[in-house]
């Protein structure tokens, strides 16, 4: 029996980009595409999501509720993030949709750095190193990273937006 050595980054965002999907059929070359990592890359991730109980033994299900719980309670102690210097990139958290039309920011900016980004702010580091590469060409799992990335590092009424945001989609609601 192989043993689960805790999740990675990259496992967050193949479960985001499988959701964004809504239900199409895909294949772990799909994902690996999409998302600029290797299938067998895709593969692990499946494998240790299905050890966590995030998806069945096909892997092709998510476990809707153990995710949501497991991103609401538990995403911002995994995968901890501290606001950074001043950079160019692409915004995320409740800088940009579907938070930031729901909320006045202010003069706080928060971007994934990319230096094709058009927005300068304090830099956030993505989940995985190729989502500002893959977020322009994919609104849905753009919308879905900018919701987990306000639940890591937003206030309270944020991450309650933000936690609305992610039950509609995981409740198949837009």
């Amino acid at each position: 029996m192989k043993k689960h050595n805790g999740m990675r980054p990259q496992d967050i965002v193949v479960l985001m980009k499988i959701l964004s999907l809504q239900e199409s059929l895909w294949t772990y070359s799909d994902i690996a595409e999409a998302i600029h990592i290797s299938s067998s890359e895709v593969f692990e991730a499946l494998e240790r999501c299905r050890m966590a109980k995030l998806v069945d033994v096909s892997k092709k299900i998510i476990y809707r509720m153990a995710l949501k719980e497991f991103l609401v309670s538990g995403l911002k102690y995994v995968f901890p993030v501290e606001p950074g210097p001043i950079v160019r990139g692409i915004p995320t958290a409740h800088s940009a949709p579907p938070i930031s039309e729901k909320i006045v920011a202010g003069n706080e900016v928060f971007v994934w750095e990319y230096k094709k980004g058009d927005i300068r702010g304090q830099s956030i580091e993505p989940l995985y190193k190729t989502v500002p590469e893959v977020v322009n060409s994919d609104k849905e799992l753009y919308e879905l990273l900018v919701i987990i990335d306000t639940i890591r590092v937003g206030r309270a009424r944020e991450i309650s937006i933000a936690i609305e945001e992610l039950n509609k989609r995981l409740d198949g609601i837009k």
